[in-house]
């Protein structure tokens, strides 16, 4: 294999997949095995970061959720921002089968959880979690079979999942934000529109707004509003025009320079760090559990159901169109892919709930429907291939056959 070939392939769609679904095996082997301690006291770790009297101290765990998960979030911004304004979701032409989808996702998952929990007053609070999509997970299990699929299924696959991730960006300021502190909001609003500032003044350095950027982390850490929070707001500032026509823009430098470390290194990071589910003492009845079913059949049932029920809903009242070259089938097979919701459904499963043994139960309907619904996207795209296939054969037959 030529050096140029293995970059492809290392930089593909499918090893990041294979990455995060080791990251998330050597969790579990971490969690219930002899090492069980050293994985959690690795954990606990605490760490603080302190200048005068304003300190930071937090174990590595939420350095690893609150702090590299925000430049996560920052990359997620990005791609929003470019997608809407150049992108996939520039036009309503473009942006409407997605958006109704995605609106479906959320909706038809976060109701099939309630159905399970909705009498419990601590484990309502997770109606979220299995209205996420996990981006890197759900592309890894596309490329795994999309050979022959046209480019628009991950295009559209790719649209869903990002607008999935706007929307819980936007339930975790709304739903999952502690106590606030209005002078700690007040330095970040101040730092938000000192970046506004510079953008409107046409500042095109990148190294103001990351300084910026960092300290409107911080004070978004400490108001009580989740700091990741403060990476999608950063990012929405970033310039996308360079200082030239010719110049490199700068939120694409900067999309370009952030993709490897958080495919190879944040991801990884936080899937290590809270797949750890611990086997010890599980009984077969645990999968039955009220959090563990809403979370599971969230996934793989509502999230389809929604995503599929909603585009043909569109397609049909004439709001939307399907992709050019994409057949009905292919689109279920995507729709059960937005079930792969990993990284987000453990991240909001993780806000919602503090109390250990709820967030087993989530870990183990994030891992079954995550699973589940990867293995059915990739059935029925497997399906509507060989379909294809068949049609494609069976046609010169037809077109010979007298009249």
């Amino acid at each position: 294999m030529t050096a140029t070939s293995s970059k492809k392939v290392i930089h593909s769609d499918a090893f990041v997949g294979v990455l995060l679904v080791a990251a998330a095996i050597l969790a579990l082997f971490a969690s219930n095995s002899i090492f069980k301690n050293y994985y959690d006291a690795l954990l606990l770790t605490p760490a603080a970061i302190q200048i005068g009297g304003f300190a930071i101290e937090k174990p590595l765990l939420l350095w690893i959720n609150d702090g590299l998960m925000a430049v996560f979030f920052f990359l997620v911004g990005l791609e929003i921002k470019r997608e809407v304004m150049h992108g996939e979701l520039s036009t309503f032409d473009k942006a409407s089968l997605p958006i109704f989808a995605a609106i479906g996702g959320m909706a038809v998952p976060a109701l099939v959880y309630l159905l399970f929990n909705a009498n419990d007053p601590v484990a309502v609070n997770g109606w979220a979690i299995p209205a996420a999509t996990d981006i890197a997970f759900a592309l890894g299990f596309l490329a795994l079979v999309a050979v022959g699929a046209p480019a628009s299924l991950k295009i559209f696959l790719l649209a869903v999942a990002i607008i999935d991730d706007l929307g819980a960006i936007a339930i975790i300021a709304l739903f999952y934000t502690a106590d606030l502190s209005l002078t700690m909001l007040g330095f970040a609003l101040a730092g938000v529109t000192l970046l506004a500032v510079l953008n409107i003044a046409g500042v095109k350095r990148i190294t103001p707004y990351a300084i910026i950027g960092v300290a409107i982390w911080a004070f978004v850490l400490k108001s009580g509003v989740h700091a990741t929070l403060a990476g999608v707001i950063t990012a929405l500032m970033i310039p996308m025009q360079g200082q030239s026509a010719d110049a490199p823009s700068p939120l694409k430098v900067l999309e370009h320079q952030l993709h490897p470390w958080v495919i190879f290194m944040v991801l990884p990071l936080f899937a290590f760090a809270n797949a750890g589910l611990s086997f010890e003492g599980m009984k077969a009845a645990d999968l039955l559990t009220p959090v563990t079913l809403g979370v599971a059949l969230g996934l793989f049932i509502g999230k389809p159901l929604g995503v599929l029920a909603f585009a043909a809903a569109a397609v049909k009242a004439g709001w939307a169109k399907l992709p050019q070259g994409v057949s009905w089938m292919q689109m279920a097979g995507v729709a059960a892919l937005t079930g792969v919701g990993f990284t987000m459904s453990l991240f909001i499963g993780g806000l919602a709930f503090d109390e250990a043994a709820l967030l087993n139960e989530v870990r183990l309907g994030v891992l079954a429907g995550s699973l589940g619904s990867g293995v059915l996207g990739c059935t029925l795209i497997i399906m509507a291939r060989n379909a294809n296939e068949m049609r494609q054969r069976a046609t010169p037959a037809c077109q010979g056959a007298p009249a």
